[in-house]
């Protein structure tokens, strides 16, 4: 599993902002706790479409130092497209098969109502 940092040109509160990446969301997490950073600072689906970290530019060093890749503009965004097909994939499967395997609440029918109609 890789992780991911580009570069820290986002500003927002007198700082330099970066976002952290990996293939893995628990592989993501274990990392952000490693560098200190708390879970609340976790951004990802719904609120967002990719999970990631937004981390400052001291950070962002350390998440280097610490076997993260620096990554440009250009490949943070694949790392992003990447993620999000992933992420949609592993949704379609898990919806599968909660659907295969019945797992949905079933309606109770009205007295009188067809079993065919749903």
């Amino acid at each position: 599993m890789a992780l991911y940092v580009d570069d820290a040109i986002w500003r927002w509160q007198g700082l330099r902002w970066a976002h952290l990446l990996a293939d893995d969301i628990d592989e993501l997490h274990r990392f952000a706790i490693g560098l200190g950073i708390h879970r609340l600072s976790y951004q990802g689906p719904p609120r967002t479409s990719v999970p990631h970290y937004d981390l400052t530019a001291y950070e962002r060093r350390r998440a280097i130092a610490g076997g993260a890749i620096a990554c440009s503009r250009d490949e943070i965004v694949a790392v992003l497209r990447r993620s999000r097909s992933n992420y949609r994939l592993a949704q379609t499967m898990v919806t599968r098969n909660v659907v295969e395997l019945g797992l949905l609440p079933q309606r109770e029918r009205w007295r009188g109502e067809p079993a065919d109609r749903w």
